[in-house]
């Protein structure tokens, strides 16, 4: 049954348009505690990243649970990893974070963690959409959910993180660049990597309400390249605006990418004896990455685009690593959710074992150039049953032989098609991609 609010990652939209707003929060609020009533819970954390509409939902949704008669834990900024964690260790019954990730700051959403610091099952989304078409009521006030602020939530959670690499690792002769992307970092990240011994050179770190992910972070590395070129500094490290992504940028000003981290990661646990499940990655993911692992004879599945599916695929496969090229990076033998600090860690510890550059580490996949072409169209197509798409595809793929792929997707979001082409040689995937994108064009206007 498809849902009404609930995406593949919460539900997410502008703030001020339904159904980002207060009313919509407040109402929320109420659903998911009786819901979580029902289901005999207790007290709720909720956290939230820097944007300036967080205060507003966090009142909402505490006013909404309390309405309920649902205690709840506020944390304040905290990284929606953290989040997760915390629900755990704080033995509570479930976690909310009112994030927009990546976002503008005029963006905001919500997404929820179970006890076990997963993501929600699909069955309590429903449930939870089901009480929204309700009428509120509230509790008798004997029975109005309490509130209270957690003090020492940054404090577990920069323990919890430094405790997932050996602690005789030594970094004091590593000077980092640290971008938190303004975003629920700022307070976090830096301490983690002072305190495992680096030199860290923070940026992104004064968030206003408005600048979170604002030219910088994870999805904009720029200013990170440049800081990385200009202190001299070993690496950089960029997360998002709550904490769940992680690009890398190395001693020359180079992105390293998610693929090219998760190899990282999945050749320092192949050597340790760990890796004994396949990688899950995307369908987006580098055919570059696939090639990387088969020589370390470890295979490659692929999951469709979103941190849920690739959830899913590692948890039928019993694999520990997986991930995707946008920097969600997922270690289920560190932490149940996808976690910039701590997948960070875990390529600093190869660095420290190996006593290779992150430059020099990267290098040891060969990533493969990656064109995607979006063609506008007006009407729905059934992209597998369209001949002439397929006769397109198949001449290309013929070209590419086992040095190329080719991928056609709708977008979940837009009226596009979105036409991916990579191959070993830049150019000839360029002239691919565009000859594939016009041929697909035709095709559907035919």
């Amino acid at each position: 049954m498809s849902k009404k609010y609930f995406g593949t990652d919460g539900i997410r939209g502008k703030v001020g348009e339904h159904p980002i707003t207060p009313d919509f929060f407040l109402k929320l609020g109420w659903a998911t505690g009786q819901v979580f009533a029902e289901e005999g819970i207790g007290m709720v954390l909720i956290g939230k990243d820097t944007r300036i509409s967080g205060y507003m939902f966090e009142s909402a949704l505490e006013a909404g649970l309390s309405a309920a008669g649902v205690d709840t834990h506020l944390l304040g900024p905290m990284p929606t990893p953290a989040i997760a964690y915390l629900t755990r260790t704080l033995r509570a019954k479930a976690g909310i974070v009112i994030s927009a990730s990546h976002n503008s700051y005029y963006d905001n959403g919500i997404k929820f963690f179970s006890s076990e610091g997963t993501k929600l099952p699909d069955d309590l989304e429903h449930k939870i959409e089901y009480y929204l078409d309700q009428p509120m009521t509230t509790v008798e006030s004997a029975n109005l959910g309490r509130a209270k602020r957690i003090g020492d939530a940054a404090g577990r959670y920069i323990e919890f993180c430094k405790s997932t690499i050996p602690s005789s690792m030594d970094f004091k002769n590593l000077r980092i660049v640290v971008d938190c992307a303004n975003g629920s970092t700022y307070h976090i990240a830096p301490h983690v990597f002072t305190e495992i011994g680096a030199e860290v050179i923070s940026i992104g770190a004064e968030p206003n309400g408005l600048n979170i992910n604002e030219d910088c972070g994870a999805t904009k590395p720029e200013q990170l390249q440049k800081a990385v070129i200009e202190y001299r500094a070993d690496l950089g490290i960029a997360l998002d605006g709550d904490g769940d992504r992680l690009i890398m940028v190395d001693n020359k000003g180079e992105v390293v990418d998610g693929d090219e981290l998760i190899f990282i990661i999945a050749k320092a646990l192949k050597t340790a004896g760990k890796l004994k499940a396949p990688v899950i990655g995307t369908l987006m993911s580098n055919l570059g990455m696939e090639h990387a692992l088969k020589k370390l004879k470890v295979d490659l599945i692929r999951a469709n685009v979103g941190d849920r599916y690739v959830m899913a695929l590692m948890k039928e496969h019993n694999s520990i690593l997986g991930g995707e090229g946008s920097g969600h990076i997922i270690c289920l033998d560190k932490t149940t959710t996808g976690d910039g600090v701590v997948s960070a860690l875990q390529v600093l510890a190869e660095i420290n074992r190996t006593g290779q550059s992150l430059h020099e580490l990267k290098s040891q996949m060969c990533k493969y150039p990656q064109i995607l072409v979006n063609v506008r169209i007006t009407k729905k197509v059934d992209l597998a049953q369209h001949e002439g798409i397929q006769a397109a595809v198949k001449i290309v793929e013929k070209a590419l032989g086992d040095k190329g792929r080719v991928l056609l997707r709708a977008s979940g979001t837009e009226p596009l098609i979105r036409v991916m082409v990579e191959g070993s040689d830049a150019d000839a995937v360029k002239r691919y991609a565009h000859q594939l994108a016009d041929d697909v064009r035709n095709a559907i206007e035919a």
